[in-house]
């Protein structure tokens, strides 16, 4: 089994957490499922789950570069030279990150509004990159971007391999079939999130008829 779920700013990329703070039980009533690889509670985006562990073995472990996309919106204009420090390699102190794509996007028009919105000022244009990585440690766009001087304002992961956001709504999930081992080229088909209801009558569910031996 494979999920994919938009996640919400705000919550946490776990089943249970702390009082008051929300989690991913709040939304995927689906037993044994885990993440592939996770996403910063301020950050949104494309969440993928799955009951098979070689599964999300593959899909989280940088070692198989497995490509993730990332819409960013920064603080301040990048000029070509940021965003080629970026594409080389951002030593971070910790460690250097591998080279990836990033360009200058526009902001997409299906985007949501984000819940809260975003401190902007005013005085300070923002700019949206689209940040394509291979690898993908804590916090690394955030630090990535902050490093260059240009602070993360939203980020919304887009895509994971070749699945995407396309028609899930924040909060809402989506359950794909997809082979019992290794990452899929395709998904097999797209099931829906709830079995459809039998059909009633007065309440009570049809049956069909009983057919007579001749």
């Amino acid at each position: 089994m494979l999920i994919l779920f938009n996640k919400p700013y705000g919550v946490l990329c776990q089943f249970t957490g702390e009082p008051g703070r929300e989690t991913l039980a709040g939304y995927i009533p689906v037993p044994g499922v885990y993440a592939a690889g996770r996403l910063d509670t301020d950050s949104e985006g494309l969440l993928v789950l799955t009951d098979d562990g070689a599964l999300q073995a593959r899909i989280a472990d940088p070692r198989h570069k497995l490509a993730k996309t990332y819409l960013v919106q920064v603080e301040g204009v990048p000029d070509e030279a940021a965003l080629a420090a970026l594409r080389a390699g951002v030593d971070l102190g910790d460690f250097v990150t591998r080279p990836c794509q990033v360009r200058l996007v526009a902001e997409p028009a299906w985007l949501w509004p984000r819940v809260p919105p975003i401190r902007e000022r005013k005085s300070i244009p923002t700019r949206w990159l689209e940040i394509v990585l291979k690898e993908g440690k804590n916090r690394q766009v955030r630090r990535m971007t902050a490093k260059l001087g240009f602070p993360t304002l939203r980020l919304v992961r887009a895509r994971v391999g070749e699945w995407s956001l396309e028609g899930i709504a924040p909060g809402e999930w989506r359950e794909i079939l997809v082979e019992p081992v290794g990452v899929p080229t395709t998904p097999a088909s797209t099931l829906p999130r709830q079995p459809r209801p039998s059909p009633r009558r007065n309440g009570a569910p049809l049956r069909r008829p009983l057919r007579r031996s001749t």
